[in-house]
């Protein structure tokens, strides 16, 4: 079945939530990403039913639990994108100046406490601004998306399906995504270069942990 760009737009902004902290307002949008879900190809919509068949019906408080313990206590599961290719080194600050002004010519701006590399951020970027210009963000991010996915797959998370249908918005895995893939999977992101001055001012420098 073909995906067409308004099926990834909505797609993304179904993900974009979903993938986002699960706070009170995920209640009431469950019908709504049913119904988006039901309506989508397969392979974007498929996933997402299923998160929403296991999700719905927890308690709203372990969902969050979970997220919390999946996405902010194991830097593997990263959902800022550029800590896959950056780790927490100088260069990161650059990567995350380059995401803002991104978001800043297509008129969207952040709250301060919103970095913008997290994918609930990148995905409503896709859906709501600029769908080409967040296509090539999520596409230069792939082996850190990938990756990420695989690692959710591997512990069972409810939220690899998620991202099996983030990935299914994107163009196939080539030769070069995989060997990408491959050589993030075995040597980590890059650490600190020791000497470097910082090449991007302070607020633009994550702070801690995997963020």
């Amino acid at each position: 079945m073909t995906i067409t760009d308004t099926d990834r737009i909505l797609a993304w902004k179904a993900q974009s939530l979903l993938i986002a902290y699960p706070g009170e307002h995920l209640t009431s949008q469950w019908p709504l990403l049913r119904e988006t879900s039901a309506a989508l190809p397969p392979a974007l919509g498929e996933p997402l039913q299923l998160f929403c068949d296991k999700a719905a019906h927890r308690d709203p408080l372990d969902l969050a639990a979970d997220y919390v313990a999946t996405f902010d206590h194991h830097k593997r599961f990263s959902p800022y994108l550029t800590y896959f290719a950056y780790g927490d080194t100088r260069k990161r600050g650059v990567a995350l100046l380059r995401f803002k002004h991104t978001y800043r010519a297509a008129g969207m701006i952040l709250h301060d406490d919103e970095l913008p590399d997290h994918l609930a951020v990148v995905l409503e970027f896709a859906a709501t601004a600029d769908p080409a210009a967040g296509t090539r963000l999520l596409v230069e991010h792939r082996a850190g998306l990938e990756l990420l996915r695989l690692g959710l797959h591997d512990i069972d998370s409810v939220w690899a399906h998620v991202l099996d249908s983030v990935s299914a918005t994107l163009p196939s895995l080539g030769r070069n995504e995989h060997d990408a893939i491959a050589a993030l999977a075995a040597q980590g992101p890059p650490e600190e270069e020791v000497g470097l001055a910082p090449f991007a001012p302070p607020e633009y420098m994550p702070h801690g942990g995997a963020r």
